[in-house]
C-alpha cells in the first residue's frame, strides 16, 4: 500500500463551477492575461533583460500559453487550491508565469525577497507551509534550506545546471517540471472558479523588528489597486511601458510590474540584474519606459551618479514610495531631469499606494492627496479624530486591504480593525487635503515637551550640498528624555564637519528641533528591501554616545563599529 509520501498525484478533473454566494466568478490571472490574449494576442506584454544583457520579448498570447503550461504542471504535481507556492526568483518572465499560474489553479503564490538567507527561506517555507518552491538559478542553493519542511513536496529550479538536493522533495528543472504537465492542459483550459474574495497570494512584511508576517490578499485586491491608483493617479493606458526598480516581491513592485500594465494591456520591462544607475540608464535609453518606479534612496543614487539631464526624456512620470520623499531631494531631482515626481504612501497590508501626489499638483515635502477609492483619517492616542494641522496616527481603508496576517491573530486584531488599517505612520493633513509624513509613529520625537518630526530635521540636513544620507533618531539623555540625534553619510570627498552641519541646522531650524549630536558614518544599515533600518541606526547612535545624548551639540565623528 502506498504511503502519503510515495502515492502518485491524482489528476484533478475540470472544476465544476459552483453556485457562489459570495459574488460572480473572478480569477485575477484570467483578468490580467487571458482576456488580452483573446483580444490582442500579438500585443507585447513583456520585454525581459537577462543577466548577460540579452533581451527576450513575449506577447500576451505567448505569456498566456506559458501560464497555462505551468498551471497544467502544477495540477500534474498534485497542487491543490489554496496550497502555497513559495517563489524566490529574479524578475523574469518565469516569475510572472509561476505567479499567474498559481492564481489560475486557485493556489496561493508567495513571492519572497531574493535577498534572503537560507535560514530565512526555511522560516518562510515552514511558516507558509509551502507545498512547492520555485527558484531561479542564482538562488538555487537556497533550496537546500527547505530540506525537511513538512509540507514541501516539490522544488522547481530555473536552471540548466546542477540541481540542489532537498530532502523530502522532488527537485526538477523548470523545463522538466513543465513537460510533466503536458497531458493536463485540458484540466486548466478554464481557470479555477475563484471569486473576488477568494484567497490569491501572500506577501511577507520585511520583519525588521520581529518575525515576518504573511499579509493575505484576495483575487479582487489586484483589480482594486488597478481601478484606484493606476486609473485615478497614473491614468495608465495600453501604450504605456512600465519599469520598476522595486522588485516584484515588494507589494509596490508587484503592482508596478504586473497589475498596472496588465490591467490595461500595456507592457512591462523586466531587468533581472541588481539595480544600478548604469543599468537603469540602459533601460531608459533602449526600452523607453513611460512610467518609472523607485524609492527615494534610489532616486538619490541616480542623482549622485551624474546621469545626463535627458535620461528621463521618454518618461512621463516618476513614482516614489517606500519612505517619505524629502523636499530638497524632490526639488533637486525634478529640477535636474525635468520629469514629474509622484510621491506616495502604500503598504504591504494595503497592497499599493493610497495617498499620492497628482500630476500637475504635486507639492515638495507632501505625500499628496487621498487616492480615489480610499479613505484616510488621522487620530490621536485615544482614537479621536484630530483637526487639520495636528499630527496623529494615520489609518486607511479601501478594497485592497489584506484580510489579515497568516497565523498572527494578536497582531492582526491590532492592525486590522473593522474596515480600517493602522499604518503605523504619523501624519498631518492640511486644510486643503494634502497629507504630510512626520515619520513612523515610533520614530516621532518629543523634545522639551514639543513634538519633533525626524523628517523635518532630515530635510534640513539633506538640503546641505555635502550630505548624502541622514536619519534622525531619538536617544535618551542623562535624564531619560528623548533628544534628536542625526546620523549622516557625507558625499564622497566631502570636507564638511559636524560643526558645519550644526551651524547649518542652527540657521534653518528652531532650537528645540536641532539635533543634539551629529554623528558621521561611512554607511547606514538598511533592510532587505533597501529602506534605512531606523531601529538599528538608533542602536548604533546609542552605542556611540555611550548610552545617552548629552544636552549639548558636541560633534562626534567616525564610522560604525
Amino acid at each position: 500500500m502506498a504511503t502519503l509520501d510515495t502515492a502518485p498525484a491524482v489528476p484533478r478533473t475540470a472544476p465544476v463551477v459552483p453556485a457562489s454566494p459570495t459574488g460572480e466568478l473572478f480569477n485575477a490571472a484570467e483578468w490580467l492575461v487571458t482576456r488580452h490574449a483573446r483580444r490582442t494576442p500579438d500585443r507585447r506584454a513583456i520585454t525581459a533583460v537577462d543577466l548577460d544583457g540579452s533581451v527576450q520579448t513575449l506577447s500576451y498570447a505567448e505569456l498566456d500559453e506559458a501560464v497555462r503550461r505551468f498551471a497544467a504542471a502544477l495540477v500534474a504535481s498534485g497542487v491543490r487550491p489554496e496550497e502555497r507556492l513559495l517563489l524566490c526568483m529574479g524578475d523574469t518572465p518565469e516569475l510572472l508565469t509561476a505567479f499567474l499560474a498559481g492564481l489560475r489553479v486557485g493556489a496561493v503564490p508567495v513571492p519572497v525577497s531574493t535577498m534572503l538567507t537560507p535560514k530565512d527561506i526555511a522560516v518562510l517555507a515552514t511558516d507558509s507551509r509551502a507545498r512547492l518552491v520555485v527558484l531561479s538559478a542564482e538562488f538555487a542553493e537556497l533550496g537546500t534550506a527547505a530540506s525537511g519542511c513538512r509540507d514541501l513536496t516539490d522544488v522547481v529550479v530555473l536552471t540548466d545546471g546542477d540541481l540542489p538536493e532537498v530532502a523530502g522533495a522532488n527537485v526538477r528543472t523548470w523545463d522538466s517540471f513543465v513537460a510533466a504537465g503536458a497531458d493536463f492542459a485540458e484540466q486548466v483550459a478554464e481557470p479555477y472558479p475563484t471569486v473576488a474574495d477568494s484567497p490569491a497570494f501572500w506577501l511577507y512584511t520585511s520583519g525588521t523588528t520581529g518575525t515576518p508576517k504573511g499579509a493575505m490578499h484576495r483575487h479582487g485586491s489586484l483589480r482594486d489597486t488597478a481601478e484606484t491608483y493606476a486609473r485615478d493617479v497614473l491614468a495608465i493606458g495600453p501604450d504605456d511601458v512600465t519599469f520598476s526598480v522595486a522588485k516584484f516581491f515588494f507589494a509596490y513592485g508587484l503592482g508596478n510590474t504586473l497589475t498596472f500594465p496588465f490591467s490595461v494591456g500595456a507592457s512591462v520591462v523586466l531587468d533581472r540584474a541588481r539595480p544600478s544607475p548604469a543599468s537603469t540608464l540602459r533601460v531608459l535609453r533602449e526600452h523607453r519606459p513611460t512610467l518609472f518606479f523607485a524609492g527615494p534612496t534610489y532616486y538619490a543614487a541616480l542623482l549622485s551618479a551624474g546621469l545626463p539631464a535627458d535620461a528621463f526624456a521618454g518618461v512621463r512620470a516618476c513614482v516614489s514610495a517606500g519612505e517619505a520623499f524629502p523636499a530638497a531631494l524632490f526639488e533637486r531631482f525634478t529640477g535636474t531631469f525635468g520629469v514629474e515626481m509622484l510621491d506616495g504612501i502604500g503598504s504591504t497590508e494595503m497592497l499599493h499606494i493610497f495617498i499620492s501626489g497628482r500630476p500637475g499638483r504635486t507639492r515638495a515635502g507632501s505625500t499628496g492627496e487621498i487616492v480615489a477609492g480610499y479613505e484616510a483619517r488621522i487620530l490621536d492616542d485615544d482614537g479621536n479624530p484630530v483637526p487639520d494641522g495636528t499630527p496623529g496616527h494615520l489609518w486607511v481603508r479601501g478594497g485592497s486591504a489584506a484580510t489579515g496576517y497568516w497565523s498572527r491573530t494578536e497582531v492582526t486584531r491590532r492592525v486590522f480593525q473593522g474596515e480600517w488599517v493602522r499604518t503605523g505612520d504619523t501624519y498631518v493633513r492640511s486644510a486643503d487635503g494634502y497629507y504630510s509624513s512626520l515619520g513612523r509613529t515610533d520614530d516621532i520625537i518629543k523634545a522639551g515637551g514639543i513634538w519633533v518630526s525626524p523628517t523635518e530635521v532630515e530635510e534640513r540636513l539633506r538640503a546641505h550640498a555635502e550630505v548624502n544620507q541622514v536619519v534622525v533618531v531619538s536617544v535618551p539623555d542623562d535624564t531619560g528624555l528623548d533628544k534628536p540625534v542625526a546620523c549622516v553619510v557625507l558625499v564622497p570627498g566631502s570636507a564638511a564637519t559636524p560643526d558645519d552641519l550644526v551651524a547649518f541646522c542652527r540657521e534653518g531650524l528652531a532650537a528645540f528641533k536641532r539635533p543634539r549630536h551629529i554623528l558621521v558614518f561611512d554607511e547606514l544599515p538598511t533592510t532587505a528591501t533597501g529602506k534605512l533600518q531606523r531601529f538599528r541606526i538608533r542602536e548604533l547612535a546609542i552605542e556611540r554616545l555611550g548610552g545617552a545624548a548629552k544636552p549639548d551639540l558636541t560633534p562626534i565623528t567616525g564610522s560604525p563599529a
